[in-house]
């Protein structure tokens, strides 16, 4: 019994269908792409993507077979929204050998006490992962929370949630903005602080004067091979050698 098992194990294997081949572009693409005055966002070695619950399939190893070297998660969003998709995503990018980082959307109506604590909840503190990210940006579509403090309160807020997840993780979180909600803000504020910006249509010089930035998201519009719908796609600033020593100096210990 146990060697006709043992062949029919064997058999069902070999009529298994085989996994199926890359197939289309090969490359990180973009459906609807911007041409930048001075330097072009596809011209920087190093550059990733992000994810949410909208991207409900990711075909992680061949984001990477076509270079894709980092990806931001959403995990989290006020004091009680899980992405659902962010346990996908992050077990995904691992298996893909991506480096992964989780980021926090935040929301008005919540101390950033009991939001800084259910990202803490939500996130493994693994080594060789990104650090955190807090997302800030004006959401007019919130059906329960319209609240938009001043900008005095905003960056108290901010920099109380950094204190708790920079205590928890070892590392700074990063901000990532948007031109409207970083000028009504006053981000410029936090000059310690690592930025990701986001700016579609300007380069960020443009739309952040005077702004170090570390990640710049350039298009909402990005294809990628085998994954459905629009990724957004981000560079890094800086060289391949660059990206190396930033990874040795900021990822989780």
């Amino acid at each position: 019994m146990f060697k006709r098992a043992l062949a029919l194990c064997f058999l069902l294997a070999a009529c298994a269908p085989a996994p199926t081949p890359f197939s289309g572009p090969m490359v990180i693409g973009d459906s609807d792409p911007v041409r930048f005055s001075g330097r072009q966002p596809t011209t920087f070695p190093v550059r990733g993507m992000d994810a949410a619950r909208f991207q409900t399939s990711v075909d992680w190893a061949r984001a990477k077979a076509v270079g894709i070297e980092f990806a931001f998660l959403k995990a989290t969003e006020g004091g009680d929204l899980l992405d659902i998709k962010f346990k996908d995503h992050w077990a995904g990018a691992a298996r893909a050998d991506i480096k992964r980082g989780a980021y926090h959307f935040y929301y008005f109506c919540t101390s950033p006490e009991v939001q800084a604590q259910f990202f803490i909840d939500t996130v493994p503190r693994t080594r060789g992962t990104l650090p955190p990210v807090l997302d800030m940006e004006w959401n007019p579509f919130s059906p329960t929370c319209q609240r938009r403090p001043d900008a005095a309160t905003v960056r108290n807020e901010m920099q109380r949630w950094m204190d708790i997840v920079t205590a928890h993780y070892g590392q700074a979180p990063i901000i990532y903005t948007t031109p409207r909600f970083y000028e009504e803000n006053r981000l410029v504020a936090f000059r310690n602080t690592e930025f990701w910006l986001r700016t579609t249509a300007k380069t960020p010089a443009e739309a952040f004067p005077g702004q170090k930035w570390t990640f710049w998201q350039y298009t909402s519009t990005g294809t990628l091979p085998n994954t459905p719908g629009a990724i957004d796609i981000n560079a890094f600033n800086g060289s391949a050698a660059a990206w190396d020593a930033w990874l040795e100096r900021r990822t989780l210990r």
